[in-house]
This record gives C-alpha cells, structure tokens and sequence, in this order.
C-alpha cells in the first residue's frame, strides 16, 4: 500500500472528509506510522486560525471579555479572541477587528507574538497571540449572534496571580498573555536555580 509521505516518515494513505462547514473540516485519514501500524480513521480538526489579544491600557489593566462558552459549558473569562478571516492580511487585522467588535477598545499598534499550535496531535490551525498596547475605549461593540459578552478591565498582577487558580481556563490564552508580558518587558521568564 503506497500513499503520500509525510514528515516524520508517517504515510498518508487516504482522506476522507468526515463534516465540513464555515468554521470546522473534520477527516478521517488513514495513516502509517514508523513502525508499519495503520491508524484509521485518524481524525483531524482544521479550522481557519485563530487569534487572541493581549490589549493592556494605559492604566496597565488587561481588557478582559466574560461569555458563556459552551463547550465547557461555562460563562469564562477570556482575552478578546476570534478567528482569522479569509480577507485578513495578517494576524494584527483580526485582532483590530475582534478587540473592536468584542469590547469597543482599539490600540495604536498590534505585534504578533507567537503563532503556536493549538493541540498538534489534531488540529491544524495556529493561534496568534497580538499585543496591543495602549488600548482605549473608541466605540461602541459589535456582537454577533451568540456573543453574549461583558468587558472587564482587570489590573495586570491581579490577573497574573490568577492564572494558577484558573481565572483565565482557556490554556491558548494563558500562554499568549504571559509571553505577551514578556515580550513588553513586564514579566520575567528567565529561569533560576530551585531554592
């Protein structure tokens, strides 16, 4: 059985698509692993990228978003995030637009900084995290339907000494906030000897 080769020597065998709409295209790949196993179906999530912002004001609060989420089925409190339009030039477009759009703030700049992988066992998009320092209040939101969402503005070490007792759940947005803090100069992650 031949088949496309993949990095790592894994062997594409087959692709079938399993459900496909606007957000989501789910296959079922039939795949060969190194050591001669054949996976199938192998599912793989694809979703357009998304993207979630880091906006810091100038009185060094985190603008926050609040909205139920149903996949934990919990309302959660977030960093303003969204997915990445087909007509967006870059990441820094989408996060203008969701920062706008979700909680009326807007920066006078946006910096990409990182684009990682959600979960690379099954998903093939990325995730971008932007910051945007500098963010005020410009207009009013513009919530799609479903988008039930309150703004918080929290202050930053509030925010950060929150993180291990779960303030923010979605693990995507812990780790952009803190390599976004680490990229302004706000947050330390050179490592040190233990005690």
């Amino acid at each position: 059985m031949s088949g496309k080769t993949l990095p790592g020597g894994w062997t594409l065998l087959s692709s079938r698509t399993a459900l496909k709409d606007r957000w989501i295209n789910v296959s079922a790949d039939a795949v060969r692993d190194l050591r001669g196993n054949v996976l199938d179906p192998f599912y793989a999530l694809t979703y357009p990228d998304w993207v979630q912002v880091v906006a810091i004001t100038p009185a060094e609060e985190l603008v926050l978003v609040r909205q139920y989420r149903h996949g934990a089925q919990a309302v959660t409190l977030e960093l303003p995030a969204g997915a990445i339009d087909a007509a967006d030039a870059d990441p820094t477009v989408a996060a203008a637009r969701e920062l706008r759009e979700e909680t009326g703030y807007e920066a006078p700049s946006y910096r990409v900084i990182s684009s990682l992988h959600p979960n690379t066992a099954t998903h093939r998009n990325r995730s971008h995290a932007v910051l945007a320092e500098g963010a005020v209040l410009r207009h009013d939101t513009a919530h799609e339907p479903g988008e039930d969402i309150t703004v918080e503005l929290w202050p930053l070490d509030r925010v950060v000494r929150g993180l291990s007792e779960g303030l923010l759940p979605q693990a995507m947005h812990v780790s952009g906030l803190l390599l976004a803090l680490a990229a302004s100069g706000r947050l330390d992650l050179s490592l040190r000897s233990p005690g």
